[in-house]
């Protein structure tokens, strides 16, 4: 399976010029952020370099994370992360229904709507992709 990588302008939570001082230090896509995120004392780096809270950079690479599932991408991954979600193996240890209900309940909550809730399925899917890229990982 393909991990699918995109733009950073593409990653929610990221401001242009956040995006922009990333790409003068060479990180131009999620995949980018994801691999260089990995450890702490490059994020603690990162951090540094950009004049930033750690913590903005902790969740732009958990964000970077879950975009590589291919029907996540960066539609759905600040919704994981709103949901408790902070990583591929954390989605692939889910139950479909589990997440699903979590996911619903959570649109419910805060956009007073259920209709913009992915379908079980779509969640369902995320969860094989998941499995599939922590199986390669």
């Amino acid at each position: 399976m393909a991990i699918s990588a995109y733009r950073l302008d593409q990653l929610p939570g990221l401001s242009p010029t956040h995006a922009h001082n990333m790409a003068q230090l060479g990180l131009t896509s999620t995949d980018h952020l994801r691999r260089y995120g990995a450890s702490v004392t490059r994020r603690q780096n990162l951090a540094q370099k950009m004049q930033v809270p750690l913590r903005y950079v902790t969740k732009w690479v958990i964000l970077a994370d879950l975009a590589q599932v291919p029907g996540v991408g960066c539609q759905f991954n600040g919704l994981l992360l709103h949901a408790g979600i902070m990583s591929v193996a954390q989605l692939a240890d889910c139950t479909a229904q589990g997440l699903y209900t979590r996911l619903r309940r959570l649109h419910v909550a805060t956009l007073q709507r259920n209709d913009l809730c992915p379908s079980a399925d779509q969640v369902s899917l995320w969860i094989q992709q998941a499995r599939a890229i922590a199986r390669v990982s």
